[in-house]
């Protein structure tokens, strides 16, 4: 396993923008890049991580809290409710806060490491984890959707 440079917005922000592409095929390459990144984000003390903020565009997220350690291969939500507002932060835009509004609760779909489907339910911080990751996999930032600094 590896510690893998993350992308910051201060230098490559141009590149977080930019769209990932669905993964074809689960291969060892799959598998390493999924440890590595979680790896990456344990040392940097997140509680998620995009393929894109390592440098691979590829729609891979891989998800820490309390629930358990999640890693999400092409994965979607599928239905979302409630609201919930709180303090959000990211590995690539380091050292910034910001309140955000996030759905409370989502249910999400995306293949495991051995390319079987599964299904979250979250709610609270998992739920917003599941939002973050997946916006960066569309190019989105969290600070597009702060509403209080």
């Amino acid at each position: 396993m590896a510690i893998l440079k993350i992308v910051k917005k201060s230098t490559d922000e141009e590149f977080l923008r930019k769209k990932s592409r669905p993964v074809e095929q689960i291969t060892e390459r799959t598998k390493t890049l999924l440890d590595d990144m979680v790896e990456t984000m344990r040392h940097a003390n997140g509680c998620g991580l995009a393929a894109v903020q390592v440098g691979i565009l590829r729609r891979i997220v891989v998800i820490e809290t309390e629930e358990g350690l999640f890693e999400l291969i092409n994965p979607r939500i599928i239905a979302k409710s409630g609201e919930q507002e709180s303090e959000e932060g990211c590995l690539s835009v380091p050292g910034e806060w910001g309140i955000t509004r996030r759905p409370m609760n989502v249910t999400a779909r995306a293949l495991n490491r051995d390319g079987e489907e599964i299904e979250i339910v979250a709610s609270g911080l998992l739920a917003k984890a599941i939002c973050h990751e997946l916006d960066h996999l569309d190019g989105i930032l969290y600070t597009d959707k702060v509403i209080k600094k």
